[in-house]
C-alpha cells in the first residue's frame, strides 16, 4: 500500500520522517510513504493516475485548497475549514477530503485550560485554530493580522461557524491582553516580544523549523508555557495515519524519529 505528501516546493517536509516511524511501529511492513512534488494545477491529473495500492496523501501548500475539488467527497470539517490536508481512499475506491489541522491543535492545546484567546495571522492555518478554539468552548476569538481586509473576511467567515471575532492591527498587538496566543505566523515576522508575563499563560507557535522561535525564547524567558509547531506537526500526523490505515500511530515512535532527524539537519 501507498501514500505520500505532496506539494511544492516538497523536498523539506518531514512528513515521511514521522509516518515511517508509525508504519514500523504497527508492523505495516508491506506499506510505504513517499514525497512527490506537485504542483499548482497539477494534483487532479496525479490523482487520476494513481492504481487502487494507493491508500492516502497528505497535502501542503498549494494543494489545500485544490483538494476540495478534486475529492469525491468532502468531510465537513474540511469544507468549513475550506482546506484539506489529506485525501483518503475509501473502501469503495472514493478519495475523500478531509483536515486533520484543526484536531491537531485541539490535541496539542489538550491540557490548556479554556481562557481568553487570540490567534495572530488570518490565513488558512488561522482559520484551523478557529475552528480548534470553537471545538474547545471557545465562542470569542481576537485576530491579530498585518492585513485587516484578511482579517474582516476571516471574521465573516468565522461568524458562520458561530465565532465572533474581534480584529486587530498585528503591529497593536500587546501580549499580555489575552492568556492564551496561537501564533500562525511565518518564520521571521517581526513581533514586538514580551518583556513580562501580563496575563499571558500559554503561547503555541506552529512554526517548526528553527525552534525555538524567537517569540518562544522571549515567553519562556517572562515564565509563559510555549507550545510548538512540532507538536502540531506530529498530532495531525497521528490523525492522518489513523485514516490511511486504520491503526493508531505510535506517537512516541514517530517523535524519536522525528528528534533524530531535525539533529541530523
Amino acid at each position: 500500500m501507498y501514500c505520500a505528501v505532496l506539494g511544492s516546493p516538497i523536498a523539506h517536509s518531514l512528513s515521511p520522517v514521522l509516518h515511517y516511524a508509525a508504519l514500523r511501529a504497527a508492523g505495516l511492513d508491506d506499506w510505504s510513504y513517499g514525497r512527490v512534488e506537485v504542483g499548482a494545477g497539477e494534483l487532479a491529473g496525479f490523482v487520476a493516475s494513481l492504481d487502487d495500492s494507493w491508500r492516502g496523501l497528505s497535502l501542503t501548500m498549494p494543494l489545500k485548497v485544490e483538494a476540495l475539488e478534486v475529492a469525491d467527497r468532502v468531510t465537513q470539517l474540511a469544507e468549513q475549514a475550506g482546506a484539506a490536508n489529506t485525501l483518503v481512499r475509501d473502501p469503495d475506491g472514493a478519495w475523500v477530503a478531509d483536515n486533520t489541522d484543526v484536531g491537531g491543535f485541539v490535541d496539542a492545546l489538550k491540557k490548556v485550560p479554556i481562557i481568553p484567546a487570540a490567534i495572530l495571522g488570518s490565513g488558512a492555518t488561522a482559520r484551523s485554530a478557529v475552528l480548534a478554539l470553537k471545538q474547545r468552548g471557545h465562542s470569542h476569538v481576537v485576530v491579530h493580522a498585518r492585513n485587516l481586509t484578511k482579517a474582516r473576511e476571516l471574521g465573516k467567515w468565522a461568524k458562520d461557524q458561530a465565532v465572533s471575532v474581534s480584529t486587530e492591527k498585528l503591529s497593536n498587538w500587546v501580549y499580555g491582553t489575552e492568556a492564551l496566543i496561537i501564533s500562525t505566523l511565518p518564520a521571521g515576522t517581526e513581533l514586538r516580544m514580551p518583556l513580562e508575563a501580563g496575563h499571558l499563560q500559554v503561547v503555541m507557535d506552529v512554526v517548526y523549523d528553527g525552534w525555538p522561535t524567537p517569540l518562544a525564547v522571549a515567553c519562556e524567558r517572562v515564565g509563559v508555557q510555549t507550545i510548538g509547531g512540532l507538536e502540531l506537526l506530529i498530532k495531525q500526523a497521528a490523525r492522518q495515519f489513523k485514516l490511511f490505515t486504520g491503526v493508531k500511530a505510535d506517537e512516541k515512535a514517530m517523535r524519536a524519529a522525528l528528534d533524530l532527524a531535525l539533529a541530523w539537519r
